[in-house]
């Protein structure tokens, strides 16, 4: 901004786990009343109460964070489940509503378990499948594979050591890695000898570690691109927060907000403040995420007068006044500000309209050094 307050902010962390809780809940519901416990306490100036009410939202929202991965695991085996044909049964996902935080992690621990034993399974079943595959090979095409007439099946011995080592295979396994690890598989069908199939044996052992290694690999990135994810949703909720506190402080206090005109987007954290009583001055805010906030008062037309110059330092103290005082508002909605600078009344000239929305930011240097630190 040209002119007027830059303010850093600090969520109180009360706010960022409430609003964690009811991203992930869908809903305000019990997670937001235990913020609005948090926030209250520190309103009030109860340190000891604060402490204790934050605790109960960290345990409460680890809790719920904790039941999101076990729902993210139950869709993945459930898709892979469809992809395998498998009759295997899944625990359905909860939705998380009034639990305590000593349920939902019950429900967790539960769950691990009844998860890990699905995941084995689905591993037995692709083993099976890859098995039978192997030892109920046409015989025309192993001919075509080796050249040779293949020797008599062997016996089950070798069934049950490939199955038991085709077991190991992660059952989220991409197509390319089960059909590399089938392709060596199937070779055990054509050897003549205990060190041929030895070999074979080897052979798939390396492809299944190799195949475990890059679902893992597979199972990480989609890890950390959802706590990408999460981050932008937490990011974007705690930015709206904030200018949704700062929209009511001003409007509780006789503002007029409206979505600001410096940019195409009517949501990116532009707003324009007017009151009635002010036909030629407007205050111009832009909120930076949830990290800053910047405003600056505009005047709609150019000064004239020694009596408009009067008005302008005017309007600035009953500004810098309405400031303050919503900072006072937005710190007992869990919102801390620290002014990292400004211009007091009657420094310099308002600029117009039209040159705020040239500037789209702090002013220059030589500005900053006409400006009075705080």
């Amino acid at each position: 901004m040209s002119s007027g307050v830059e303010a850093d902010i600090v969520l109180d962390a009360a706010v960022v786990l409430t609003l964690g809780m009811n991203r992930v809940l869908g809903r305000g519901g019990d997670a937001a009343g235990r913020g609005a416990q948090a926030l209250a306490a520190l309103a009030a100036g109860r340190a000891e109460a604060r402490e204790a009410a934050l605790a109960e939202v960290r345990t409460h929202e680890r809790a719920l964070r904790e039941v999101v991965e076990r729902n993210a695991r139950i869709a993945a085996l459930a898709e892979t489940r469809a992809k395998l044909g498998a009759d295997v049964a899944l625990p359905p996902p909860l939705r998380p509503g009034e639990e305590s935080a000593q349920e939902l992690t019950a429900w967790c621990a539960a769950t691990d378990r009844l998860l890990d034993e699905a995941e084995r399974r689905l591993s037995e079943h692709l083993a099976a499948q890859v098995t039978a595959q192997v030892f109920t090979a046409p015989a025309e095409g192993l001919r075509a594979d080796t050249g040779r007439t293949p020797p008599p099946r062997r016996g089950d011995d070798a069934q049950r050591t490939l199955e038991r080592i085709m077991a190991r295979l992660l059952p989220d396994a991409a197509e390319a890695e089960r059909r590399a690890v089938a392709e060596a598989a199937r070779l055990l069908a054509a050897v003549g000898t205990a060190e041929e199939a030895e070999g074979v044996l080897h052979e798939v052992r390396l492809r299944i570690r190799e195949a475990n290694r890059r679902t893992e690999d597979a199972r990480e990135l989609a890890r950390r691109r959802a706590a990408e994810r999460e981050a932008a949703e937490q990011a974007e909720a705690e930015r709206r927060y904030v200018l949704d506190s700062i929209t009511a402080a001003f409007e509780d206090m006789g503002y007029e907000v409206q979505p600001g005109f410096e940019t195409l987007t009517a949501g990116d954290g532009s707003v324009v403040l007017t009151k009635g009583a002010w036909p030629d001055h407007s205050v111009r805010m832009r909120v930076d995420g949830a990290a800053r906030v910047e405003a600056a008062m505009v005047r709609e037309r150019p000064a004239e007068s020694e009596d408009d110059r009067r008005v302008d330092v005017e309007r600035e103290r009953e500004w810098c006044a309405a400031f303050e005082a919503a900072r006072a508002r937005l710190a007992d909605g869990g919102i801390r500000s620290e002014v990292s600078w400004r211009v007091d009344p009657g420094v310099r000239e308002l600029p117009v309209g039209g040159a705020s929305r040239q500037t789209g930011g702090r002013s220059g240097q030589r500005e900053r050094r006409r400006e009075r630190p705080t």
